[in-house]
C-alpha cells in the first residue's frame, strides 16, 4: 500500500532535489514524525528539511508564543477586575472564562470583525430586555448576564492588546497576528519553498495565509481527497471543493493531489456491539487473529475509552504506540490529591476548623490511598483499626502525630504538616508539594511520570497565585484544580512508526493505514453532538461565517472517509445500546458508507454469557468442626444461636464454628442493636433495684425522672465518642428516650388499678442449664440472659423487650413439629427462655407462668404473649410443664442435627432476607 506522504514526496522529488531551503508544513506533530522516515527512505544524502506543524508554522510568521489556558485565565481575570467594580470571586469567574477565551480564539481564527460581531451580540441582548409596555421583568441574574454582553466587547480590547504587548497569546492572536504579518514573513523567506501537505478543513486565517503564500509562487499544497468524495456533494469533499472553486490561485492551476484508491475493493466489516466494553473487547479479538500490528490502526472516535482499551489488548501486541494523552483524572495520584482537598472541605463544611478536627472517613481514605498505603501499610491499618475501635467521628491532627512517631524524621514532618491547620493557599500548596517530593523516592517510573506532572502543574498553580493572589480560599483552588484536571491528560512516549498505533481520530489525519478498526461509531459520537458551548448563538454564527455543528460535521465525515480510502481491511463498530453510554445508532457515516461501497458485511455481536447453576453452600463437619462444637457444648449455647442456625445453617458455621465476627467499623449514625441495648441497659438500671420487691406507680414515675439522664449515660458507654448533640443521632437518642417513657407510662397506668400487684423477680439475669441429648455422649449447655422475670397478680411472667416490631402472630405456636422454623424464631427464645427459668429456679408450677415480649414499636397492643391455642382468635397463654416438654423434645431434635457429623451445614435455597 502507497501512504499519502509516500505518494506526495515522490511528487516532489521529482521538482525538488534539494532540501536545505524547503519548508514542509503538515497538520500534527505525528504526521512529521512519518515524513521524516519516508524522507529517509528516498534521499540517501543530504539535510532533512524543517517540518512543522500548522500552529508552530503560525507562531514563526506571527512572532508571537502560544501560551497555556490556565495563564490566560489568570490574565483574562487582571482585565477583567479592572473593568468591574464588584468583581466575582476567581472560582465563579474560571467557571465561564474558559469559554470566554474559546469564543475569542474562534473569533481570531475566522477573521470576525470583533468590534462588529460584540455590537450585533449586544443589540440582541438589547432588543430582548425592549417591551412596548415595559412589561420586561429583570431579575438580578438577567441584569448581570446584559451588563456581561454590553461589556463583552471591552473584555476582548483590552486582554487583545495586553496580550499583544507581552508578545503572548491564545492561537486565534497568532493566527490574526500571522495574517497581517503574512507579507513581511513571504519577502523575508522568498527563497525558501513551502509545501503544505495533507490539509483539509481551513480557519479563515489559514485559508489567507495558504492563498497568500500559494499566490507567492513559492509554495505548493498537497491536498488529501479522493475523487469519489471531491466529485458530486459528498460532505467529506464540501472544503476543498470550495477552495477549488473561489480561490484566485486554482483558476489557473490544478489541484494537487486526487486519488481513486477509495472505489478499490476492500474488506469492510460494520460490527454492532452492546456496550462499550463489549465493542472494546472485540477489538482486541481482531487484533490477536493478526500476525502483527505494523500497518494497524486502532482509532477511538471516544476517546473516554482509552483506559479500558489499554487494559483490552492482547498479548501479541509487541509494540504500541499512543497518540492520544491519558486523562490525568484516571490516574491514582489523581484521588490522593482530591483526598488531601477532601480533609479540609470537610472540616470546613462541619465546621471544625477551628479545634482542627477531621472527619474519619476522610482520614482514612487518605491513608488508603495506594501511594500512602505503599508507604505507610501498617501505620494506615492501625490508624484504621483505632478510629474504628474508639468509634471516633472525628480526628485531630495529634492523634495523626501520635501514630507516625516511629516512620522517619522526614515522612513524620510532611505527612503530620497535610494534617496541620491550613493558613494560606501557598502553605497548602507548599504541603502538596512536598508531599510529591516525599512519594517520588520509592515509585515505579509510570508513578514517578504521574508525580512529575502534578508537580509541574502545582509549581505552576503556585507561581501564579504568588504573582496574582487571586486563588483566596481552598474551595476556589479546589474548583479550579478540578477544572483543569479534566481537561488534562498526561503523554505517552513511545516509537511511533513501530507496532499497533492506538489514536484518536484527528490524529489520524495525513497518516494511511492498512488495517483500520473503528470503536464507538454511533451517532453523537461520530460526528459529535450538536450542542457547543460557546456565548454566540448559533444564527450569529452564520451570520458572522464562523464554524458550527454543521462545519464540525463535515470535518468528521472527512476523517472518517478518508482513514478508510487506502486501508485494505475496515472494521467498524457501534454501540447497539439505548443508555446513558450512547443512543444505540450507528453513525450516518456508516450509513453512507454502506451506499457508496457494496463490498461490506454486517453483522451484531454480544458478550459470551455462561451460566451456571446456582451451587448452595454446603460444608461438612470435619473433626475440628466436631472438637469446636464440643467447645460449643461446655460454653453454651444461646437461643439466638439457635435461632441462626434455623435461618441459615452456614452463618452458624461462620459466626461458632470459624468465630468470624462483624468488621468492627466507626458507627457514625447510631445502629438498631445500638439502640437496641441502651434501651434494655436504662430499663434494667430502672428496675434492678426493686429485684423482690413490689413496684408502685408512684416508683414509676420516680424512674421517669431518670430516663433522659441514663440513656444519655448509656449511649455514651455504648456509642462511645459519637455525637448525639445533632442530626440523626438526636432523633435516634430522642426515639430511645421516648421508648422507655412509652413503656413506663403503660407500666404506670398498669399500677394506678389498685388491684394489680406487681413484684420484679429479676431482671438481665444469665441463667444455664445441662441437657442430655439421645446419640450425644456429653451434656449440652443451654443458657441464655432474659431481660425481665415478674410476677403480676400471681402469673409469673418471662419478659424478653424488643425494639423492633412484634406482632402476636409471631407468637401463636399451634403445631410443635413445625417449631423447628426461622419463623418461629421470637417464640423459640421466650419458650428456651421460660425452660431455662424453670429448670434453675426449681419451678414447681403451682403457679401459672407465662411467657412473652414488649415489642416498643407495638406498644399499643401491651405485653404479647405466647399463644398455643388452636382456635381463630382463641388465647392459650400459660406455658405448662407439658408444653416446655413438647417444646424441648423439638429442640433437642435441632441439637441433634447440628451434632450430627453425617448432617452438612448447607445453605437453605430460599433465605428470608
Amino acid at each position: 500500500m502507497q501512504t499519502f506522504i509516500s505518494e506526495t514526496l515522490l511528487q516532489i522529488l521529482k521538482t525538488t532535489q534539494s532540501f536545505d531551503n524547503v519548508c514542509f508544513v503538515l497538520p500534527s506533530q505525528r504526521a512529521g514524525v512519518f515524513l521524516k522516515q519516508e524522507l529517509k527512505n528516498h534521499i540517501s544524502a543530504g539535510f532533512l528539511p524543517q517540518i512543522l506543524n500548522i500552529e508552530e508554522f503560525v507562531s514563526e510568521v506571527s512572532e508571537i508564543k502560544k501560551i497555556d489556558s490556565v495563564q490566560l485565565l489568570f490574565h483574562l481575570y487582571g482585565i477583567y477586575k479592572q473593568e468591574e467594580q464588584e468583581p466575582v470571586t476567581f472560582d465563579v469567574f474560571s467557571s465561564w472564562a474558559f469559554t470566554i477565551i474559546q469564543d475569542f480564539n474562534e473569533i481570531d481564527q475566522h477573521l470576525v470583525d470583533a468590534k462588529e460581531i460584540f455590537v450585533y451580540l449586544r443589540d440582541i441582548h438589547r432588543l430582548k430586555k425592549w417591551s412596548v409596555k415595559g412589561e420586561f421583568k429583570e431579575t438580578e441574574l438577567i441584569k448581570d448576564h446584559l451588563s456581561f454582553m454590553e461589556k463583552l466587547s471591552k473584555y476582548y480590547d483590552k486582554f487583545y492588546q495586553f496580550l499583544l504587548e507581552k508578545g503572548i497569546g491564545y492561537q486565534g492572536i497568532l493566527y490574526r497576528e500571522a495574517t497581517q504579518k503574512s507579507d513581511a514573513f513571504i519577502e523575508k523567506n522568498s527563497h525558501k519553498k513551502f509545501f503544505f501537505i495533507g490539509f483539509n478543513a481551513l480557519n479563515k486565517a489559514e485559508e489567507f495565509l495558504f492563498q497568500r503564500m500559494l499566490m507567492s509562487g513559492n509554495t505548493q499544497v498537497f491536498w488529501d481527497i479522493d475523487a469519489a468524495f471531491l466529485k458530486g456533494n459528498h460532505q467529506a469533499g464540501r472544503f476543498i471543493r470550495k477552495y477549488k472553486k473561489y480561490w484566485k490561485y486554482y483558476e489557473k492551476n490544478p489541484l494537487n493531489t486526487v486519488g481513486n484508491t477509495f472505489s478499490e475493493v476492500k474488506n469492510i466489516q460494520i460490527i454492532g456491539a452492546s456496550k462499550n466494553i463489549t465493542q472494546v473487547k472485540y477489538a482486541g479479538e481482531i487484533l490477536q487473529r493478526m500476525p502483527n500490528h505494523n500497518k494497524t490502526a486502532l482509532v477511538l472516535a471516544d476517546e473516554s475509552l482509552l483506559p479500558i482499551t489499554l487494559n483490552s489488548l492482547p498479548k501479541n501486541t509487541e509494540a504500541i504506540n499512543i497518540t492520544m494523552g491519558y486523562p490525568l483524572k484516571d490516574i491514582p495520584t489523581t484521588s490522593l490529591i482530591f483526598a488531601v482537598f477532601q480533609l479540609f472541605l470537610t472540616q470546613e463544611k462541619l465546621q471544625k476548623t477551628i479545634v482542627n478536627q477531621f472527619y474519619y472517613k476522610d482520614v482514612i481514605s487518605f491513608f488508603k490511598q495506594a501511594a500512602i498505603y505503599k508507604l505507610l501499610p501498617e501505620i494506615a491499618e492501625e490508624i484504621a483499626t483505632k478510629i474504628a475501635s474508639q468509634n471516633s467521628t472525628f480526628i485531630d491532627g495529634n492523634f495523626i502525630d501520635s501514630q507516625l512517631t516511629s516512620t522517619s524524621e522526614e515522612i513524620n514532618k510532611t505527612i503530620v504538616r497535610i494534617f496541620n491547620p491550613f493558613t494560606t493557599i501557598t502553605d497548602f500548596l507548599d504541603r502538596i508539594l512536598q508531599l510529591i517530593q516525599l512519594l517520588k523516592e520509592d515509585t515505579t517510573v509510570l508513578e514517578k511520570e504521574y508525580l512529575f506532572r502534578f508537580y509541574t502543574a502545582f509549581t505552576q498553580l503556585q507561581n501564579l497565585h504568588l504573582e496574582y493572589n487571586y486563588i483566596q480560599d481552598l474551595k476556589t483552588l479546589y474548583q479550579f484544580f478540578k477544572q483543569l484536571i479534566d481537561s488534562e491528560t498526561l503523554s505517552f512516549q513511545g516509537e511511533p512508526l513501530q507496532g499497533l498505533q492506538l489514536m484518536g481520530m484527528l490524529e489520524t489525519r495525513v497518516l494511511d493505514f492498512e488495517n483500520v478498526i473503528l470503536t464507538s461509531v454511533n451517532e453523537g459520537v461520530l460526528p459529535a453532538s450538536a450542542t457547543q458551548n460557546t456565548f454566540i448563538p448559533f444564527d450569529v454564527k452564520v451570520e458572522f461565517d464562523l464554524p458550527t455543528y454543521r462545519e464540525k460535521d463535515a470535518i468528521f465525515s472527512y476523517h472518517f472517509f478518508r482513514l478508510i480510502q487506502r486501508a485494505k481491511n475496515v472494521y467498524i463498530l457501534y454501540n447497539t445500546e439505548h443508555d446513558s453510554f450512547g443512543s444505540g445508532e450507528k453513525s450516518r457515516f456508516v450509513t453512507q458508507l454502506e451506499m457508496l461501497k457494496k463490498d461490506f458485511s454486517e453483522k451484531i455481536i454480544s458478550p459470551k454469557v455462561v451460566t451456571s447453576p446456582t451451587e448452595l453452600k454446603e460444608i461438612s463437619k470435619s473433626e475440628q468442626t466436631e472438637a469446636r462444637l464440643k467447645v460449643i457444648a461446655e460454653s453454651g449455647l444461646s437461643p439466638s444461636a439457635l435461632t441462626n442456625y434455623l435461618y441459615n445453617p452456614i452463618a452458624f458455621y461462620k459466626q461458632k464454628i470459624l468465630r468470624i465476627r462483624e468488621f468492627d467499623d466507626v458507627e457514625e449514625t447510631v445502629a438498631a442493636n445500638t439502640m437496641g441495648t441502651v434501651v434494655h441497659e436504662v430499663l434494667d438500671e430502672l428496675y434492678k433495684p426493686f429485684v423482690g420487691k413490689f413496684i408502685t406507680a408512684d416508683n414509676v414515675t420516680k424512674m421517669q425522672q431518670k430516663v433522659e439522664e441514663l440513656t444519655q449515660k448509656h449511649f455514651k458507654i455504648q456509642f462511645k465518642d459519637g455525637d448525639i448533640s445533632t442530626g440523626k443521632n438526636r432523633l435516634i437518642f430522642e426515639v430511645a428516650k421516648r421508648f422507655t417513657q412509652n413503656f413506663l407510662s403503660q407500666e404506670k397506668e398498669l399500677l394506678k388499678d389498685k388491684n394489680n400487684q406487681l413484684k420484679i423477680i429479676d431482671t438481665e439475669k444469665k441463667y444455664a442449664f445441662e441437657i442430655e441429648v439421645e446419640g450425644i455422649d456429653f451434656p449440652i449447655k443451654i443458657h441464655g440472659e432474659v431481660d425481665r422475670v415478674d410476677e403480676l397478680n400471681g402469673v409469673t411472667r418471662i419478659i424478653d423487650y424488643k425494639t423492633g416490631m412484634v406482632k402476636a402472630s409471631d407468637l401463636k405456636i399451634v403445631d410443635f413439629d413445625e417449631l423447628n422454623d426461622f419463623k418461629f424464631a421470637k417464640a423459640i427464645q421466650v419458650l428456651l427462655y421460660s425452660y431455662l427459668y424453670t429448670k434453675t429456679q426449681n419451678y414447681s408450677f403451682n403457679k401459672p407462668i407465662e411467657g412473652g415480649i414488649y415489642s416498643f414499636k407495638n406498644l399499643n397492643n401491651g405485653f404479647l404473649k405466647l399463644n398455643f391455642s388452636d382456635k381463630r382468635g382463641g388465647q392459650d397463654n400459660e406455658v405448662t410443664e407439658e408444653i416446655l416438654a413438647d417444646f424441648m423434645q423439638q429442640l433437642k431434635t435441632l441439637i441433634k442435627e447440628i451434632y450430627n457429623k453425617e448432617i452438612t451445614f448447607k445453605e437453605p435455597e430460599d433465605l428470608p432476607f
